[in-house]
């Protein structure tokens, strides 16, 4: 375990997905340190109608390159592809790296199952259209993602095929049935409660895979958290039949690499999830690393001037090179 300097805490600790959204939508190198790259928009699934996309980065040039998936947080209900910081995008993509960036169907409209085989189909599509269309290797694949990408990118250890070479998670989450997400929150019930009528009515009955844009879609997390029924909402079933979601309970000795970082002050994820997830990898004789941000909260990597933060980011980098190769 990797014990780092001190970094500071958001100070808006509620304002948990606008803050991620500004965050992670800024964020990029001054454009004179930017590489120059190509983005391109792909449908990566079709659902009943529903287009489900994703962004691929990458250096301009044929060469097949290593290719490093990122999934996007936001409890499962918000956010997009967009979310992915374009700090975070320029290091992948100056280190050799192409990135393909995916949305997935959000919850509640759609159940946990449903959004797991989206992140099947976005394995599958990379793999399909990894020579001709995308131009990279999936046979040296790294997946990155921070919350509830985070606990997508530990899950597709379990599901993605070919299973990919590293793992790293920004403060995901391993079990989704313990108390922390099925009884009420402490900390989310010292803010103004919900009303049910107002959690609903930020959210709908229509496919969505892209929450951008769609701010509200928090008032509904929020009141999950204050109710303690995030599983029931976002899983549609009892407690026991989110057990295959949980990746920590089906760790073995062929899982992936695995790097895992957490702030041990985070009050949204908390530091435990990670702790439990390093015992599980431990425990099953997997290489992993899990790296303590000391006094960090959730979204710690938004100071990328701390010194602890820039140590976390040369450690992605390292962990990356050593598994999927670089430049």
């Amino acid at each position: 375990m990797r014990h780092a300097r001190r970094a500071h805490r958001p100070t808006r600790a509620l304002a948990v997905f606008t803050a991620l959204a500004l965050a992670t939508c800024v964020g990029a190198a001054t454009e004179d340190d930017m590489p120059q790259f190509t983005e391109e928009t792909h449908v990566y699934r079709t659902v009943d109608g529903h287009d489900i996309h994703a962004e691929v980065y990458r250096l301009p040039g044929d060469d097949i390159r290593p290719v490093v998936v990122y999934i996007h947080g936001g409890a499962l209900i918000v956010g997009g592809r967009q979310w992915m910081r374009g700090s975070h995008r320029d290091m992948y993509l100056d280190a050799g790296y192409a990135v393909v960036s995916i949305d997935y169907r959000l919850a509640p409209e759609t159940k946990l199952p449903d959004i797991i085989d989206d992140l099947k189909h976005a394995f599958a599509w990379i793999v399909e259209n990894a020579e001709d269309t995308l131009r990279v290797d999936p046979a040296r694949m790294a997946v990155v993602g921070h919350s509830a990408g985070g606990y997508l990118t530990l899950m597709s250890g379990l599901v993605a095929e070919p299973t990919p070479l590293a793992l790293i998670s920004f403060y995901g989450y391993g079990d989704l049935v313990g108390p922390w997400y099925s009884e009420p929150d402490e900390f989310y019930r010292q803010q103004d409660l919900v009303a049910e009528e107002d959690a609903r009515a930020a959210v709908g009955d229509v496919t969505i895979s892209n929450g951008s844009g769609h701010d509200d879609r928090g008032t509904f997390y929020l009141w999950c958290r204050q109710q303690g029924v995030w599983p029931l909402e976002v899983g549609g079933a009892d407690l026991d039949a989110m057990h295959p979601y949980c990746p920590e309970r089906h760790v073995s000795a062929m899982y992936p690499p695995t790097l895992l970082f957490h702030g041990d002050e985070d009050t949204d994820v908390p530091y435990e999830q990670s702790v439990r997830m390093a015992a599980a990898l431990a425990e099953a004789g997997v290489e992993h690393e899990f790296v303590t941000i000391d006094g960090g909260g959730h979204g710690f990597e938004w100071n990328e001037e701390d010194a602890q933060v820039q140590d976390a980011l040369a450690t992605v980098r390292l962990f990356l090179e050593a598994h999927i190769g670089a430049k």
